[in-house]
């Protein structure tokens, strides 16, 4: 673990945090699980890549979702998608620049899936079983990072789910931005570590910058194993 950059301190300066996961009120939420981020066809492949290969993420992200279903926890899928009209806004960051500029998560409209099977909008085909069951919650699109302005905090608090298995793509990103918003609206999240990953580029890593705020914030931060065995034990 010595050499492992993203190994945990052997003795941490903050307090141990928790939590309980139970059936009624534990829901799993995953971000941007889309062939974009995590396919080797995917537009962002080449910066991200290594990241998901390391942690294994596409795996883990599967596990949790079978794991959710197995266990009688409810599921929630935050997705990312731009519309044409999207590519009208005259300002953005420079990531939002960048998405836009590459054709990420681009879809025909709103109210069309002409092109969307299989295209780097659409989720990755070994999820698909799971997120188009008709029971897991579709939520509408985020935009930027963050789910303020989409539905799932309403899905969330209409289902009763207080507690909040989060996981999905990007660390540093989307999912780190609905870990904050989560958090400020008065949920209790367990991050999962090795369920996520971020770009690698001379900027910086964008795991690291994640995993540092995650151990700072988040009420958990665990590994698929360790959300795995906790939701076959929910009661």
């Amino acid at each position: 673990m010595q050499n492992n950059p993203y190994a945990d301190p052997e003795q941490s300066a903050l307090p141990a945090t928790d939590v309980e996961v139970t059936r009624e009120s534990t829901g799993l939420v995953i971000t941007d699980p889309q062939i974009d981020f995590l396919s080797e066809r995917g537009v962002t492949w080449p910066v991200v890549g290594e990241s998901v290969t390391e942690h294994n993420t596409v795996e883990n992200i599967g596990r949790l979702l079978a794991a959710a279903k197995r266990h009688g926890l409810a599921v929630f899928i935050s997705p990312h998608h731009y519309y044409p009209t999207d590519h009208g806004w005259r300002f953005g960051g420079p990531l939002e620049k960048l998405m836009h500029d590459i054709g990420m998560f681009d879809r025909k409209g709103p109210y069309s899936l002409d092109g969307f099977e299989g295209s780097g909008s659409d989720f990755m085909p070994q999820y698909r079983e799971h997120i188009l069951d008709g029971e897991t919650v579709i939520a509408s699109p985020h935009k930027v990072y963050g789910p303020e302005n989409n539905d799932l905090v309403l899905q969330l608090r209409k289902r009763g789910v207080s507690r909040v298995i989060l996981a999905g793509m990007s660390a540093n990103l989307c999912t780190q931005a609905h870990l904050f918003e989560l958090l400020e609206q008065g949920f209790e999240v367990a991050v999962v570590r090795d369920a996520t990953a971020a770009a690698r580029i001379p900027d910086g890593d964008g795991y690291q910058a994640a995993i540092i705020n995650f151990r700072y914030v988040a009420n958990a931060l665990w590994t698929t194993e360790e959300a795995v065995r906790r939701m076959a034990a929910a009661a």
